[in-house]
């Protein structure tokens, strides 16, 4: 047999061994482990693959972390337990070979300090006042010569856009721009617009409505929202929060509210509309902004609302640390929340699905509620409990987001790291978390 037939012959046995080694299923259950994890300092996790295979474990940096697996050298036994130990800081590349020869898998660790946060889970009323004015609507005008005007249409004006400052004078609430408009009379006024995050500049000319001898612009705007929430969790030492888990919308356009100022307050739950099939269900609450008030409102994001807590004297849960996505695992878990005026209660669910997110998104999690109790109560999940903190092995992982409209059961949960990065960007000149 020849040189070049025998390297053909081992070519082809090389190549076959690898398609059969990629297609195995047990190959396969290694390929679908998380690329990514992050672990606390000093934390020990246990794994068990329940695979009949044995790989080799290389490591880009010494002393980050320690497998165990009760074998010699570098070989990991799938088949049997093994733990990750956490030795210090620091970020680590795990290599894992078949034969030790061919690359089946790399995994990224990340050890960071751990970070303990108070949980919530408390109904907080929440009220926000946005930047500006929102245009929600347009209106057609009749005039003094009983003719129809539409101004919002010489000034090019979108539904979505948020009125900045009218003759350069700065718009906070809807009657701002009522006053300058009838103050300046029979006069074109210079409007600055925030459209979709770029600053756009206009002129509308008022009109003088028949109906009421006042000048208009032809615009329904929105200034403000209110409603109940939930509490998701908040520092200890520097008493900032998080909640909702989802941002605050407007109704009609969908847009994120921009926020100029806003406040949260203690909320009384009065009544539950249970929700059903189509009908997601809802809290009731009561709040009073003049004595309930417990915090500001500093940041509205796709993933909760934010700011700093300055009366918490009612929540007296010890604080536990954060979990992150690759600590998360399908099965049972709790959440808190606050459904009648009895106050926080711990209910079951279970996590039905989690999805490996490598950048933010408000549905990391599918979650069902299982908790008989909170089914009677309310159907499942219901407005008012967006934001209402999942705990997992001791841990705080995620927060509940929005229900299935077709299913109150079961809902999206967003997971705690997206929200811990928030507040963390909340004042980049200030460490948020004790380390």
């Amino acid at each position: 047999m020849n040189r070049n037939k025998i390297k053909y012959l081992i070519f082809a046995f090389l190549s076959a061994l690898i398609i059969y080694i990629n297609y195995t299923p047990a190959i396969k259950s290694v390929y679908q482990t998380p690329n990514y994890f992050k672990f606390f300092e000093g934390e020990k996790v246990k794994f068990n693959f329940n695979l009949p295979l044995k790989v080799g474990f290389y490591t880009d940096t010494q002393g980050i972390v320690k497998i165990d697996n009760n074998e010699n050298n570098n070989i990991l036994n799938l088949d049997k337990p093994f733990s990750v130990e956490t030795l210090n800081r620091g970020k680590v590349n795990i290599n894992l070979r078949l034969f030790g020869i061919f690359p089946i898998k790399n995994i990224y660790v990340d050890v960071i300090p751990t970070i303990k946060v108070i949980p919530g889970g408390d109904s907080i009323g929440v009220k926000l006042n946005t930047k500006g004015a929102l245009v929600v609507g347009y209106s057609d005008i009749i005039g003094t010569d009983d003719k129809i005007y539409s101004p919002y249409r010489e000034g090019k004006i979108q539904i979505g856009d948020i009125i900045l400052e009218v003759n350069n004078i700065k718009i906070n609430s809807a009657d701002d721009i009522t006053n300058i408009i009838n103050s300046q009379k029979n006069t074109t006024v210079n409007v600055k617009i925030s459209r979709k995050g770029n600053i756009v500049y206009t002129k509308l000319h008022p009109v003088l409505a028949k109906d009421d001898q006042k000048y208009k612009l032809g615009l329904w705007v929105r200034d403000h929202t209110a409603g109940i929430g939930t509490l998701t969790f908040y520092t200890e030492d520097k008493k900032y929060y998080a909640a909702l888990g989802h941002a605050i919308t407007d109704i009609d356009t969908g847009d994120i509210l921009s926020v100029n100022n806003g406040q949260i307050m203690k909320s009384k739950i009065t009544s539950v509309s249970k929700g059903k099939r189509s009908s997601p269900g809802e809290l009731r609450g009561i709040f009073l902004e003049e004595v309930d008030t417990i915090g500001n409102i500093e940041k509205n994001t796709e993933y909760g609302i934010y700011g700093k807590i300055s009366n918490p004297n009612d929540i007296t849960l010890k604080p536990i640390p954060i979990g992150y996505q690759s600590q998360v695992i399908e099965g049972p878990a709790k959440i808190l929340t606050t459904i009648d005026n009895t106050g926080l209660k711990e209910f079951n669910i279970q996590i039905v699905k989690k999805v490996e997110q490598k950048n933010p998104n408000q549905k990391g999690m599918i979650i069902k509620i299982v908790d008989k109790e909170l089914l009677d109560k309310t159907g499942g999940i219901v407005q008012g409990m967006s934001g209402s903190p999942i705990i997992q092995d001791g841990k705080l992982i995620g927060a509940v987001t929005h229900v299935f409209v077709n299913d109150p059961t079961k809902g999206y949960a967003v997971y705690a790291e997206w929200m811990i990065n928030e507040m963390e960007n909340l004042h980049h000149d200030e460490n948020v978390f004790n380390n």
